[in-house]
């Protein structure tokens, strides 16, 4: 379904971006590894049992904050199938309570996270207009995107749900859509994964809280979310386009 197809996976680094750089390079694709971090993105994949000095992977440095190097850098891309924007770029205060939160570090996070995901899709459509063979974008999006925040699973916690990332994360749907009609062309495909919240070694209370509000699952596993990601890279979702596939268990019901 994937194999001999390349994509570029944004974000490389990360929770998400790491375990699906390995995921597609199981199922035969090439994948350029991106992140701004090099180092640590390595480490990432090494820790997915990625082999480095494979053939079919290509890391690279890339801060998608720094609009003349993602310029130059797809300038240089060729014969790519798809993009996943999985990158989490955001300031040391993000995660603050609403009014706790700075206008001056809202206006910071959001540009950092939804500016840089513009340019990342404006660079893909630039890209397809240039090279006019197939591809398909991934926008890694959020439940948080698509419904109000059911705060009460936070009682008890440290933890909150910010305001930025809701901003943030619906923004980037309609984003989508709009690129999606902005280039209107069936060749190629902006669409968007929803995940509901995943596992990272949250407070027990918020995990028993978060559980009782799915259908029985609570926080996804990585591995629960790359299925659909994939689907939405490959052949199989062809004629699939602007859309967005929720993946939550039932939380946003």
């Amino acid at each position: 379904m994937l194999a001999n197809k390349k994509f570029l996976v944004a974000g490389a680094g990360g929770l998400l971006g790491s375990k699906l750089s390995a995921a597609l390079l199981a199922d035969g694709a090439h994948v350029i590894a991106a992140d701004i971090n090099p180092t640590l993105m390595a480490e990432r994949l090494a820790q997915q049992g990625v082999d480095l000095g494979s053939q079919l992977l290509t890391c690279t440095a890339l801060d998608l904050n720094d609009a003349t190097l993602v310029e130059s850098f797809f300038a240089t891309l060729s014969a790519v199938d798809g993009a996943v924007n999985c990158s989490y770029p955001r300031n040391k205060r993000y995660g603050a309570k609403f009014f706790d939160v700075t206008l001056a570090d809202f206006n910071e996070n959001v540009s950092l996270h939804l500016g840089s995901s513009f340019l990342f899709m404006q660079q893909c459509g630039a890209y397809f207009q240039r090279e006019k063979t197939p591809f398909s974008l991934v926008n890694i999006s959020s439940i948080y995107g698509v419904v109000a925040p059911k705060f009460d699973v936070y009682d008890g916690t440290p933890m909150t749900m910010p305001v930025e990332y809701a901003a943030i994360k619906s923004a980037l749907l309609h984003l989508s859509k709009y690129l999606t009609n902005y280039i209107a062309d069936s060749g190629f495909r902006s669409n968007s994964v929803s995940p509901g919240g995943i596992f990272d070694h949250q407070p027990e209370q918020f995990l028993q809280q978060y559980k009782k509000q799915t259908l029985g699952k609570g926080m996804l596993d990585i591995s629960d979310v790359l299925g659909s990601i994939k689907f939405l890279l490959s052949d199989h979702s062809r004629y699939i386009n602007g859309q967005n596939i929720i993946v939550d268990d039932g939380f946003s019901l």
